[in-house]
């Protein structure tokens, strides 16, 4: 036998991609096609006169999102490790533009997106790209100091709280939370004393128990959260209305198109809602399909971290594994009452391009950890 050079290294046919990640994403991706126009099309019909609106951006996004998915599964993730302190420096930017530039955009109260000609991006999505990037950076160039607090602590709460402010003034509670939560469990998986991460988990207690008392608004949502049916013509109109729609939906659903809810009761239902319409419309039996595709996302996602060529790979796969879960269960639990209301779209499945840019960019850069550690491994 003639050994052919290279021949070893070759990608067998059929790994280029890693199918048990991206069937359940694209998976996904088409139910959240589906579901926002079933969610929107009355809405979209009242507000921009058809009701294929929110459909055809929808889609288009998608489009978009395998795309940004297909170039990051091809860019090496150590290309990432340079770009950590300018990914940083841009996201602070970003987020001080929607404040203090007249391109920010209120809606709802809110003021958290900018507006870019004929699109709107959302800064804290990207804020959250940035700090897996640098926390996963840091703490691989700091792992032998990683113990000491003014190296292995210090440091990345304070990158993560100048974004988390920025964030907070906006204001979204929801996604400086996930920020602050994400660092945290980073810090852990990197080996940050506990004694550190415990006394910041006070901290931040309190921070959040006095930011939730700062503001009238804030405090009736927390209020409501406890008995959303006492509140339920104001704070808790959007927590009842949810239940309502899980309720209506039983085992099975009422069918695609069907939802009651939708129409104009539960608000913001192809975005932070789109999981009771999901409830209502498909029922327990589409709600555990929906829970299934995550989880499988999930444990690939852990999986391709524990076989990481190296830590700045496996700190990525975590944080990039890790914020997908945050914001999935945070999103869910909202729509079950189980959390107070907050902003946060469900991955993959809610309206909204700079979520389904970025989360399937994420995907496409846990493919490349993969596919790097199968060669590091000889398999690939």
């Amino acid at each position: 036998a003639v050994a052919i050079p290279g021949a070893q290294r070759a990608k067998p046919a059929g790994t280029l991609y890693d199918v048990q990640l991206l069937f359940p994403v694209l998976f996904l991706v088409g139910i959240g096609i589906v579901m926002v126009y079933s969610a929107s099309s009355a809405l979209a019909m009242k507000k921009f006169g058809s009701d294929y609106y929110f459909l055809k951006k929808q889609a288009v996004f998608a489009l978009v999102g395998i795309c940004v998915l297909v170039l990051c599964r091809h860019v090496p993730y150590r290309a990432y490790r340079p770009l950590a302190y300018p990914l940083v420096a841009l996201a602070l930017v970003l987020l001080a533009a929607v404040l203090a530039s007249p391109f920010g955009v209120t809606a709802g109260g809110a003021s958290r997106w900018l507006s870019l000609g004929p699109v709107n991006f959302q800064p804290s999505e990207f804020a959250r790209l940035a700090l897996i990037v640098y926390l996963a950076y840091s703490m691989e160039k700091k792992v032998d100091r990683i113990k000491e607090f003014s190296i292995g602590f210090m440091p990345h709460v304070v990158v993560m709280g100048l974004l988390a402010v920025l964030i907070l003034r906006q204001p979204d509670f929801g996604s400086a939370a996930i920020l602050a939560f994400l660092a945290w469990l980073m810090m852990f998986v990197g080996g940050v004393r506990l004694t550190y991460l415990g006394g910041s988990c006070g901290l931040l207690g309190l921070l959040g128990w006095y930011y939730i008392n700062s503001a009238d608004y804030r405090r009736k949502r927390w209020d409501s959260f406890w008995d959303p049916w006492q509140y339920s013509a104001d704070q808790g109109y959007q927590a009842t209305h949810s239940l309502m729609a899980f309720g209506s939906g039983g085992w099975w659903g009422a069918g695609i198109g069907k939802s009651y809810q939708k129409l104009f009761y539960l608000p913001e239902p192809h975005t932070d809602f789109i999981f009771s319409v999901i409830g209502e419309e498909l029922g327990v039996a589409g709600v555990l399909v929906i829970i299934l595709l995550y989880v499988l996302i999930i444990w690939k996602g852990i999986r391709i971290a524990r076989h990481a060529p190296d830590l700045f790979g496996c700190y990525l796969a975590i944080g990039l594994t890790a914020a997908l879960g945050l914001q999935i269960c945070i999103n869910m639990a909202v729509a079950l009452a189980l959390l107070p209301t907050k902003g946060l779209t469900l991955p993959f499945l809610s309206y909204g391009g700079t979520s389904l840019v970025l989360n399937m960019a994420a995907i496409g850069i846990l493919m490349n950890i993969a596919a790097s550690g199968k060669t590091a491994r000889g398999l690939g």
